[in-house]
């Protein structure tokens, strides 16, 4: 069993039988929450707040928040709010967003890594309550602090994770961050390349690699029966290969394959068009990028990854028993 264990939740249930989970989780030794903040469809905070205030010691982090629709400062003032709710419970964790989705709504992603750069550093200090004034590129702010007037106005311990995919993010990730909420749906060997990677960007900025923390989203499927639950991540599968193009990329997905089902998926995806597409996500590809199967073929599963750098496995219930995956990777 790994020594850390969390658990991830994203829409695929209600919101409300979401607090049953994180406190199952929580009795049963998990130590973390995160939650998704991906399609439009589940925002992350709302969430974050009702997890932490039915939890006493679960850490709740944001798995992850995107570093472009919300101003530095507005971002600032609701992770102090998050740790006004459950102090030093708070995890923020942030990506970069991804494209279609992205361009979608308006917003151009150029120079991602200078535009994280620059979020990273600067929530940092507003959350180590300093009065900053920065003129970036992206970010512009003039003498601005987190107004604390009524409350706790001590340096906040709000560590920030980046979920970093692409080789740059991850080295940059290794430069400037708490830690790295590493991707899902993606084989254990990769793993390999992003330590490394993760190794070059603590070096170049004199720190030590250990005090850098690797949890990992991986997604999980378990039941009983084995062919039941691999069904059950065919469907998620089928769908974030074809609407999260550097997820299929990272996965090592033939390029053919994530364009027939692209060519079935509208946006967004139907569950009938879903149903459709599935049967082109072969098992091999399941079994070799996710922990779907019994309890124990999921435990094997997970040590994988573990074993290739992976510091908290994430675990991502993509249907099926909830609780029953919460048992089988239970601490107590």
């Amino acid at each position: 069993m790994p020594e850390r264990v969390a658990l991830y939740l994203q829409d695929a249930h209600n919101l409300r039988d979401g607090l049953d989970y994180v406190r199952y989780a929580e009795a049963r030794g998990f130590e973390a929450v995160w939650q998704a903040e991906s399609r439009l469809v589940r925002d992350a905070i709302v969430p974050m707040a009702a997890y932490a205030a039915v939890t006493d010691h679960l850490k709740v982090g944001s798995g992850v928040i995107n570093n472009w629709t919300r101003n530095i400062g507005l971002l600032a003032s609701t992770f102090l709010t998050l740790d006004d709710l459950a102090p030093n419970r708070i995890i923020c964790g942030i990506g970069a967003w991804w494209d279609p989705l992205a361009r979608n709504v308006g917003i151009d992603r150029k120079k991602p890594l200078t535009a994280m750069k620059e979020t990273v550093l600067i929530l940092r200090r507003l959350l180590h309550m300093e009065r900053v004034t920065f003129d970036g590129e992206f970010i512009h702010v003039n003498g601005i602090q987190l107004d604390v007037v009524h409350g706790n106005t001590e340096p906040r311990n709000v560590p920030i994770y980046i979920g970093a995919t692409g080789d740059q993010m991850m080295e940059m990730t290794g430069e400037i961050a708490d830690g790295v909420v590493m991707n899902y749906c993606v084989p254990p060997e990769y793993n390999l390349k992003a330590i490394e990677l993760l190794k070059n960007g603590t070096t170049r900025a004199g720190r030590k690699f250990d005090d850098l923390d690797r949890p990992q989203l991986i997604v999980c499927s378990v039941n009983e029966d084995h062919d039941a639950a691999i069904d059950t991540t065919r469907e998620l599968l089928t769908q974030y290969l074809a609407q999260q193009p550097h997820i299929a990329k990272a996965s090592g997905v033939a390029p053919e394959v994530v364009q027939q089902i692209q060519s079935i998926l509208g946006w967004p995806a139907t569950h009938e068009q879903i149903a459709k597409a599935k049967y082109l996500v072969p098992e091999d590809l399941i079994i070799r990028i996710t922990a779907s199967g019994t309890p124990d073929e999921a435990r094997a599963k997970v040590k994988e990854y573990i074993k290739n750098g992976c510091t908290c496995p994430i675990l991502y219930p993509v249907g099926g028993d909830v609780k029953l995956l919460i048992d089988t990777f239970a601490q107590k």
